[in-house]
């Protein structure tokens, strides 16, 4: 429950003032595509925005930087299918919107950013906190817009909002310079903005041709990605999967798709995929991929990947079909109606789920690492089977990423908060922020490291001045530890900036903050640590100390194949 610092009460939307400015209507433009939170940080450019807030419907979170701004957005976005809302003036402010906007970007995460600009007179002039973020984002956006009137801006809006969440949701961004938002009217009311089109019906010819192939297949492989989430397909792909019961295997951004635990199920694949999800992909005779793009990460070494198997793809986004791989059926389109009416009867893969099964009990994980240190994988995952149903894990960049990836156990796509495409480290107390704020009685938990904390230590004020109960695990080596483990693998040992030995206490950090925390270090302590952490009503951070020399296993060394599979010796 969120408890603290609420914002004011709202007022009537009727009872405006007659001659508004264009901040008001950008806020009533807000408030008419049914936005309730605006994560930002106010300044100059964009003042005449934060002076038509007070009074209106929307509750605005402040952060202590623009980038955990965008990153909360961009979470929020994820959790509740609708766009998150940033909101940072010109220069700076816009500039640290950058990584968020990419991250939403690469990741395909309903956003609209909106920026303060100066005034259009300045424009082009090298004016005080004047920058070019339209030009800026152009790469990493679905669309930018800058108003030049006040009477354009419940348009933009209007249509910002289509764009970010039509079709492969995106980033959009707004640049409003001040003397628009500043200018008085009456203004013509909104008119109204096309619907985005829908998608068309699946080719029927492609349909029965996929059934085709799925019926022949002795060894398929249901790959599927975060392409899941995007469509809310998650009910369709459990079905689909219920009548096929086809081996399946997910994308770092798909895990939660099928629920962990399910049978058939064999993990995630790629770089630190399990054993028995890379083995199965390579050996199979069809892979029928699901809103995946064939990814680096999950493929290995594209050329030698299923080297023997068909493939259909199913995709939102016609681009990406056969971008990477060659689809023997494309078929483009809404992913929940293309699995549900895909049909292919009765299948002979009884041998298949067989040797599956078996290979993921001979491979499976274990948790009975030797000595009386923390040992990470454990602790991730009892802690996530402990916290249930509601559990959401917004996840930092590093080793820790891919142990949560492996070893937590995720019930829903939306259980599962990381940045995959961009891999931006800091992500993980914004992204809980922003996930709180869409999901407020969930039990919501940021595993970071020592590395990635101080990204944006500074969102501990953001959580204490809100009351957000989220739940912090800090796992600490005192190392960079993903830069550790490659240097150790492919660089000689030669360990190059990476020691982190002057961290602070960060338990003491977190307590200057008004933050409970505290430290463990022994595996004896971890069941008590994780009822400590899941029953704090308030924000909570565990600061756990690990083994600096522990490394992520199982790993396929860059450029090779996925059958090139390192372990622990």
């Amino acid at each position: 429950m969120l408890t603290a610092a609420a914002p004011p009460p709202p007022h009537d939307l009727a009872a405006k003032p007659a001659a508004r400015t264009g901040a008001h209507l950008v806020v009533e433009a807000l408030e008419r595509e049914g936005v309730d939170y605006v994560f930002g940080y106010p300044g100059g450019a964009i003042m005449p925005v934060y002076d038509a807030l007070p009074g209106s419907r929307l509750k605005h979170v402040l952060v202590r930087h623009e980038q955990a701004a965008a990153l909360a957005a961009d979470a929020y976005g994820r959790v509740s299918g609708e766009p998150g809302v940033c909101l940072a003036t010109s220069g700076p402010g816009a500039t640290n919107l950058i990584t968020g906007i990419a991250n939403a970007f690469m990741d395909s995460v309903p956003m609209v950013a909106i920026t303060g600009q100066v005034g259009t007179s300045l424009m082009g002039t090298d004016a005080f906190q004047e920058i070019d973020v339209f030009g800026v984002t152009l790469p990493i956006v679905k669309h930018s817009f800058i108003a030049r009137s006040a009477a354009d801006i419940p348009e933009i809006f209007a249509e910002a909002f289509a764009l970010a969440k039509g079709g492969r949701p995106g980033p959009v961004l707004i640049d409003l310079p001040k003397d628009v938002t500043q200018a008085l009217g009456p203004f013509p009311p909104a008119g109204p903005v096309p619907a985005p089109a829908g998608y068309a019906s699946p080719d029927p010819a492609s349909m029965r041709a996929a059934e085709a192939l799925i019926r022949a297949a002795r060894r398929p492989v249901l790959y599927f990605g975060g392409g899941i989430a995007i469509a809310r397909a998650e009910a369709a792909l459990r079905d689909f999967h219920d009548r096929t019961r086809i081996p399946a295997v997910a994308t770092l951004k798909g895990l939660g798709g099928l629920p962990t635990e399910r049978e058939d199920f064999l993990g995630m694949l790629g770089m630190h995929g399990t054993r028995a999800a890379n083995t199965a992909v390579m050996e199979s005779d069809l892979l029928i991929c699901v809103g995946a793009r064939f990814d680096d990460r999950a493929t290995g070494k594209l050329d030698t990947f299923a080297p023997g198997a068909q493939v259909i793809h199913i995709d939102g986004d016609a681009s990406e079909i056969s971008k990477l791989r060659r689809a023997n059926v494309a078929l483009p389109g809404d992913i929940a109606a293309i699995l549900t009416q895909l049909e292919p009867g009765r299948l002979d893969i009884a041998a298949w789920r067989t040797r599956c099964a078996r290979n993921a009990a001979d491979w499976a994980f274990r948790y009975d690492a030797p000595g009386a240190g923390v040992y990470a994988p454990a602790l991730l995952n009892a802690l996530s089977r402990q916290a249930g149903d509601r559990f959401i894990v917004t996840c930092d960049v590093g080793q820790h990423q891919m142990w949560v990836a492996q070893h937590c156990r995720f019930s829903r796509p939306q259980a599962h908060l990381t940045s995959a495409g961009l891999g931006a480290m800091g992500y993980g107390i914004p992204a809980g922020i922003g996930a709180l704020f869409a999901e407020p009685d969930a039990t919501v938990v940021t595993v970071t490291g020592d590395g990635s904390i101080m990204m944006n230590i500074q969102e501990l004020a953001t959580l204490r001045r809100y009351g957000l109960p989220l739940k912090i695990v800090l796992l600490d080596n005192s190392q960079l530890g993903m830069v550790r483990q490659w240097q150790e693998l492919f660089y000689e040992q030669n360990f190059s900036e990476v020691d982190l030995y002057d961290n602070p206490d960060f338990a003491e950090v977190a307590r200057a903050f008004g933050i409970e925390a505290f430290t463990v270090d022994r595996r004896a302590d971890v069941p008590g640590a994780i009822d400590r952490l899941l029953k704090t009503r308030g924000p909570i951070l565990a600061h756990v100390r690990i083994d600096p020399a522990e490394n992520v296993w199982p790993l396929v060394p860059p450029g090779k194949s996925n059958s090139d599979m390192m372990e622990a010796s």
